[in-house]
């Protein structure tokens, strides 16, 4: 029988099939408009952009240009790229720009998509922002693109990382900007820490269109972005702790693999603190757990951490001496990324790696933060169904399933259960030789760079020629992914899979177009694509008689999502596909999420070495398992949000007073303000509220005045005047403080003291706030801690940040008070001097904020210097494919060191 459920949505639709219902009359209203634009000229698409412009301006509202827009913008993609949007781009454009996140399945073109709203919310003149997951997507896109907006006459900018600022400002100042999730976070961090508003790149937040939307704001969403400076070099306790890890047996120490935690039991800090005692690092007679051991604690819990949490090859790899995280979600290096807290150091450590120092944070926002200044946020990506929660909650998105434009012809067949790993795997190596053999291209999921290379072993073993995709070979990425779909094939890849890169069957024509040429410039290229693309026609012809492209995943993720990815790489624009995943009982998940019982089963039912289970029912209880552990992952990122919203305030609320700071000309009034709240808070210290005059501390009163406010008033005399009351004593101090400001003021010249006062001001201002996050840090770290005593520690971090906030504040009018009153007149060549002393401070902090911990900042090979060496390919940058080779050949660079590298072939 059928539920009520079930009945509604038979009868009324689903709540996505309403949507997508809703915007079938706009795209026919665009459809209807494609012939009238078709008759306009170049000229006449560019005045089209005017006109919308001038529209807009005069009160019309974006919503009403939609069809005109769209169908100008269909038609300028038309005549630049050759490229004619489907009906159902046209609706995912539709939903990007009423701010949703349009679920689209790979090969249905988003890059396309994301033009449309990005053209019709950029007449408004504030800028659009579209985000992408690394800075070769972006630069690709921008490029690509950019050629359509261009046909608009709009500007198109792209955000890169180590880019000069004149040439930042220039990219945000684009109509579009194109950028990477990391680089818009850090820009707003640096912009913060400017001291003039035109040194600021950014230029608001007006509209974003996240692409790979659920990779930026979902998995990246868990590390906030830091700038940072570097403290005190402990490199000797890290190494001296280190070397006592090995000795620690499975007693010592308890891990729950679920929460990824690791503790000392009681034997383990027995043991560990007779350790540290012989060796030297516990002091004679100290406790471990001593207030004064703290430090040895916090280097001892990291390092068993590194040891036990942490393993080479699946989260990190050592390359050239550096440790290098990887992406758990993509498979990438994540260069430049560090884990805080003494955490990479102890992993530096470990592998015997440089020991970098640690660092303060400067300034520190979370990607969810970041992405909710925007007035208005959409995004675009395959896989977001399963989040869709998390993305309403945090973020206020709807998540819409765009329909695709071919029926998906992709066979998916229920997951096949082994016992042992083993089975498993020697299934796998049967598996991908026969999809070879028949001429079936096959793209092997594997969930780290270790697993991938243990498969490449078994596959050389049987002599089976394949490609690796990991983050050890990552520079021959859209090498690899471009002869992917060629027939017969084999490509085994971590989850990187070629995210933003589509798997063509029969293999990418561009990309051989190029390589042709860049092996024979002098080849005709007409001449070499038409033969190119009769050889592809045969090979697509090949692959799709052989059932298509092969996704055979080796293990299941935490995440469908990730599931959904791999799966979703075959099967685009109605091709032919097949996918399956091949499991053990002895794979993470399984073994984690109670794999016991249904070892126990198929002990029951006889099962035979080498045999699998398939059935729905294991599927669904697989997915159940992944659904528990997406909420618990949500569940802990709600909560990180929660602290970080406590800090986002405050955040705000300090950056909003640099930014009225920056732009005021005169600050007389908040520096008067300021030096008023001191006077009360001094008079209130000194003199108590309902006192006699003979209980007033004026001595004290007297000598903190002259401390803090450079002021020798006879105060002390003031107490034995007959009627005299704090009122009047607090009028008096106003008077004589304002008074010697003003002496100062006629000294240094109005113009000179404003300028003195802005840039005291931004610096007390600054110097506080990092105070003030290092505080926070430390009470972030222990106030879990009061669970124990029943109290909330959300609540309890909340009532102390915000009285660690009102401290800021204090001391701040202190600070600024004390150092304006003690300013003197200088001679002409001292103030210089001084002014260029504060000029040098705010540039090395603006330095600081210019090498930010960044998860992809160069080339492979390293930042770019200063000065180029023709010998050494590490100083020359990002040169341009069409661009001399800084080498000196007197070659083109894709001609020369440019040259696409062949994949690493194996066999």
């Amino acid at each position: 029988m059928l539920g009520l459920g079930t009945i509604a949505k038979k009868v009324f639709g689903t709540p996505n099939d309403r949507k997508i219902k809703a915007t079938r009359p706009i795209v026919e209203e665009v459809n209807a408009l494609e012939p009238e634009f078709e008759k306009l000229t170049d000229a006449q698409l560019i005045e089209k952009t005017a006109e919308f412009r001038k529209r807009h301006a005069e009160g019309e509202t974006l919503d009403a240009l939609l069809p005109e827009a769209f169908a100008n913008c269909r038609e300028a993609a038309r005549r630049a790229l050759g490229l004619r949007a489907f009906d159902v781009q046209l609706m995912g454009g539709i939903f990007l720009h009423q701010g949703n996140i349009s679920e689209m399945k790979t090969g249905e073109g988003k890059t396309l998509v994301a033009t449309f709203p990005a053209y019709l919310n950029a007449l408004s003149g504030k800028g659009v922002h579209i985000v992408t997951v690394n800075d070769y997507l972006a630069r690709r896109d921008a490029d690509w693109m950019g050629k359509v907006y261009a046909a608009l006459g709009m500007t198109t900018g792209v955000v890169i990382p180590f880019q000069p600022e004149e040439e930042k400002k220039a990219a945000y100042a684009a109509d579009i900007t194109y950028a990477t999730n990391n680089e818009l976070g850090f820009d707003y961090l640096r912009d913060n820490m400017k001291s003039e508003l035109s040194d600021m790149a950014q230029r608001g937040h007006n509209f974003a269109i996240v692409d790979e939307v659920d990779s930026i704001l979902i998995d990246e969403a868990r590390t906030p972005l830091i700038i940072s400076g570097p403290s005190e070099d402990r490199s000797d306790l890290y190494i001296a702790v280190d070397k006592l890890i090995p000795d620690i047996t499975a007693d010592h120490f308890s891990l729950d693999e679920k929460t990824r935690n690791v503790t000392f039991t009681e034997d383990g800090n027995e043991f560990i603190e007779q350790r540290l005692s012989a060796a030297g690092i516990l002091p004679e007679g100290q406790a471990l757990y001593a207030p004064e051991s703290t430090t040895i604690v916090h280097h001892l819990t990291q390092a068993l951490r590194a040891h036990k949490l942490f393993t080479r090859d699946k989260d990190y790899i050592v390359r050239d001496g550096e440790v290098i995280l990887i992406d758990e979600f993509t498979g990438r290096m994540m260069r430049g990324r560090r884990l805080s807290d003494g955490l990479h150091q102890a992993i530096e450590a470990k592998e015997g790696a440089n020991i970098q120092p640690e660092n303060v944070t400067l300034a520190s926002v979370t990607f969810q933060n970041y992405f909710r200044l925007y007035s208005k946020l959409s995004g675009m990506t395959g896989t977001a169904n399963t989040e869709a929660e998390e993305f309403a909650e945090i973020y206020g998105l709807g998540v819409v399933e765009v329909p695709t434009n071919k029926p998906i012809a992709r066979v998916d067949e229920h997951d096949q259960i082994f016992r042992t790993a083993k089975e498993k795997f020697d299934a796998i190596v049967q598996e991908i030789k026969e999809a070879h053999e028949k001429g079936q291209p096959v793209l092997v999921g594997t969930t780290s760079i270790e697993k991938s290379e243990f498969l490449s072993d078994l596959l050389k073993a049987e002599s089976v020629p394949h490609n690796v995709l990991n983050a050890r070979h990552h520079e021959q990425e859209a090498q690899i992914v471009a002869d992917a779909g060629k027939p017969g094939i084999v490509t085994i890849a971590t989850n990187m899979a070629g995210r933003g890169t589509d798997i063509q069957l029969g293999g990418n024509v561009e990309l051989r177009v190029l390589e042709a040429l860049d092996a024979d410039p002098e080849a005709d290229p007409e001449a070499l694509r038409e033969r190119i693309e009769a050889e592809h026609s045969e090979d697509k012809a090949k692959v799709i008689a052989a059932g298509g492209l092969y996704v055979l995943a080796t293990e299941r993720h935490e995440s469908r999502r990730i599931d959904n990815q791999l799966r979703g790489r075959s099967g685009r624009q109605g091709d032919p596909g097949r996918s399956s995943f091949f499991l053990s009982l002895e794979d993470d998940l399984m073994r984690i999420f109670g794999s016991e019982r249904l070892d126990k089963m198929l002990k029951t039912m006889g099962m035979k070495e080498g045999e699998a289970i398939a059935h729905p029912w294991v599927n669904k209880s697989l997915e159940k398992a992944q659904a528990k552990v997406e909420a618990r992952n949500f569940d802990i990122r709600k909560q990180l949000l929660k602290f970080d919203d406590v800090m986002n305030d405050q955040r705000k609320a300090i950056f909003g007073q640099r930014m009225e700071i920056m732009r005021a000309d005169d600050l007389s009034e908040i520096v008067q303000d300021m030096r008023h709240q001191l006077v009360d808070d001094l008079v209130d210290t000194h003199i108590p509220a309902r006192s006699y005059a003979e209980q007033w501390d004026m001595e004290g009163l007297h000598a903190a005045l002259k401390e803090k406010m450079s002021l020798d008033t006879d105060v002390i005399a003031w107490a034995d005047e007959e009627g005299v009351d704090d009122e009047d004593i607090r009028e008096r101090l106003y008077t004589a403080s304002d008074e010697l400001m003003a002496g100062k003021t006629a000294q240094f010249g109005p113009e000179n003291m404003r300028q003195i006062e802005k840039s005291i001001l931004l610096q007390a201002i600054d110097g506080k706030w990092r105070e003030h996050l290092l505080r926070l840090e430390h009470l972030r770290s222990v106030v879990g801690f009061r669970s124990y005593a029943q109290r909330d520690p959300l609540n309890e971090y909340k009532t102390e940040a915000f009285q660690l906030f009102e401290t800021l504040l204090n001391s701040l009018r202190a600070e600024v008070t004390e150092k304006l009153s003690r300013i003197r007149p200088l001679s002409e060549e001292e103030q210089a001097q001084m002014i260029a002393q504060l000029q040098a401070q705010r540039e090395a902090m603006e330095r600081a904020a210019d090498a930010p911990q960044m998860p992809e900042p160069a080339p492979e090979g390293g930042p770019a210097t200063s000065e180029l060496d023709e010998n050494d390919p590490e100083t020359w940058g990002r040169p341009g494919r069409n661009s001399p080779c800084p080498c000196g050949s007197g070659k083109k660079f894709k001609h020369c060191h440019g040259r696409i590298a062949s994949p690493v072939k194996q066999s």
